[in-house]
């Protein structure tokens, strides 16, 4: 044992300690939030990095917030922060997802020097630009999509900075939510500079710092173990985007996945330029698709933090739709290019792995924004479940979130209380699942009347290209938007009178295995049914 490591039982405590302070900070982050968004959807994270920007622990949040905060620590580390500054920024060139997407990175530190930084980042149902919920459908550059905040202190050494949040609040719709929301992130980076403190008090800081490396070299050592059992080989996969926003033109995206030993090198060479309308995905949304498809596919029980991602080299050109160039906008490739970056990069690993990779689900968050122009109105964000895909040998699942996304939804009583609209229809979608020997999860329906003008933008996929079934299993059932009865495309922003319906029916997953493989063994269980009633009548 070197001086540094710590026995098991002492690595398993200090583990599941650190993680329950990022835990922490996730509930007090929800439980303090104004906005639905955040206390009811819980669209938000918070982790745990240590003094070299490593992350060490995290919550059980959303996987592209995640994968991307490294960068984000990054970022704030080259301002050269003191021990109780703490740093906001949403900028998506500088370690940020899409602008809605806002982080805060605080110090965590012991006797004047930091030991490590605490980052929470949170969904903002509003953070300016030119639709209500930041989130149009049609923008062309990333200013039209928010206020952009680069890292810079909210806080310097304790003392909240009024004076940005003065600005970042004079350019956003609901600014009284908007302060609420992002006390609570502060309220969240508190608690975990006391938990800390105590468990730096009970233990030693150095004591804590071997647990960081000991943690983190722990995941690196799971993580080669599962890679180095993988076939070695080059595996590629594409699939298109429907369009942009301002056009209906496919997307292309491509990947090459080179597996050698615990090595794993993916490559987007070949992928679209960055284009014109607002699907572009930052390379740091980019990685975060990637680190979530491997560990999806290797041992989940892995903990995840820096020593899961060492292993794992993202290649993705410069000024492409996989890692575009400023001003390019973003705010749809954080939300729907990523669903799709984690399809292929799935369809490339089935290749190397058919048993542990499902049908495609619905590819999509089904992203509805919903609200009123001026300052003291409403917005209204929400991503909509649909079917995971069939597994090797399960059923996918009903109405859930899929890929990058993990939130919950909007309960009716909470929606109906907080916004003017009537819910008129939330069901499952039958028949929307792909047939196979393992059946593809059902999509959703959601449908509400807006009892208000008001400005409606959807962010969708998967609405002219079915998710596709797996050895030889069927293709889930397309998505379909419709406003007032009337179809409209995968990507739309337009003004509505009050009384309008919008209604959104999201893909299903598709299956697994041949159909006929389902009925065969149903026939079987059938007659084996029938042996047993036999024997039973005759006793």
């Amino acid at each position: 044992m070197t001086q540094n490591s710590l026995d098991a039982v002492s690595l398993e405590v200090f583990r599941h300690k650190l993680e329950s302070i990022a835990e922490e900070m996730g509930q007090v982050l929800i439980q303090s939030a104004y906005s639905p968004n955040i206390k009811e959807r819980q669209d938000c994270s918070a982790a745990l990095f240590d003094a070299d920007g490593r992350m060490v622990a995290q919550a059980k949040h959303i996987p592209v917030h995640l994968g991307a905060m490294p960068d984000a620590v990054a970022a704030v580390r080259r301002q050269e922060p003191e021990p109780g500054d703490a740093y906001i920024l949403n900028d998506p060139f500088e370690g940020g997802t899409h602008l809605p997407d806002v982080t805060i990175v605080s110090t965590l530190s012991t006797e004047d020097e930091i030991v490590g930084y605490a980052v929470t980042r949170a969904h903002h149902a509003d953070i300016g630009g030119m639709t209500p919920g930041s989130m149009p459908a049609g923008s062309t550059e990333i200013y039209q999509e928010g206020i952009r905040v680069p890292s810079v202190p909210l806080r310097n050494g304790g003392d909240l900075n009024e004076d940005l949040l003065s600005v970042i609040l004079a350019n956003v719709r609901n600014p009284t939510e908007r302060r609420a929301d992002l006390r609570a992130q502060l309220a969240a980076h508190d608690r975990a500079e006391k938990r800390l403190g105590e468990l730096i008090g009970s233990h030693s800081r150095r004591r804590i710092e071997q647990a960081f490396d000991a943690i983190i070299d722990y995941s690196h050592e799971r993580m080669t173990a599962e890679l180095d059992a993988f076939q070695d080989g080059t595996y590629q996969a594409c699939d298109v985007l429907e369009g942009d926003g301002v056009t209906e033109a496919e997307i292309p995206l491509n990947v090459a996945i080179s597996l050698d030993g615990s090595t794993v090198s993916v490559d987007f060479d070949g992928s679209a330029e960055q284009c014109e309308g607002n699907m572009n995905a930052p390379l740091s949304v980019a990685k975060s698709a990637v680190y979530f498809v491997v560990r999806s596919i290797t041992d989940p029980e892995i903990p995840p933090n820096h020593g899961s991602y060492t292993n794992i080299e993202v290649n993705a050109p410069s000024g492409t739709v996989v890692n575009p160039e400023p001003p390019a906008a973003v705010v749809g490739g954080n939300v729907e290019t990523s669903q799709r970056i984690t399809d292929i990069v799935f369809a490339a690993f089935a290749e190397a792995a058919p048993d542990r990779v499902p049908a495609h689900s619905q590819g999509t968050m089904n992203n509805l924004i919903i609200g009123s122009r001026g300052r003291d109105g409403f917005t209204y964000y929400e991503t909509i479940g649909g079917g995971f895909g069939a597994r090797p040998s399960k059923d996918g699942m009903d109405g859930v979130q899929v890929g990058m996304t993990n939130t919950l939804n909007t309960p009716i009583e909470a929606l109906e209380s907080e916004y003017p609209f009537t819910v008129e229809e939330y069901s499952l979608r039958p028949d929307s699942g792909g047939n196979g020997e393992y059946r593809g999860g059902l999509g959703l329906t959601r449908s509400l009347t807006i009892e208000t003008d008001a400005v409606v933008s959807l962010l969708t996929e998967r609405r002219d290209h079915r998710p596709a079934g797996a050895e030889g299993g069927e293709p889930g059932k397309a998505g379909e938007n419709r406003i007032d009865g009337k179809r409209v495309g995968s990507k739309t922003t337009r003004d509505v009178e009050a009384g309008t319906t919008v209604t959104v029916h999201t893909p299903g997953g598709g299956g697994y295995g041949p159909p006929a493989k389902r009925a065969n063994d149903r026939c079987e269980r059938d007659r084996q049914n029938e042996k047993v009633s036999e024997q039973v009548d005759r006793k």
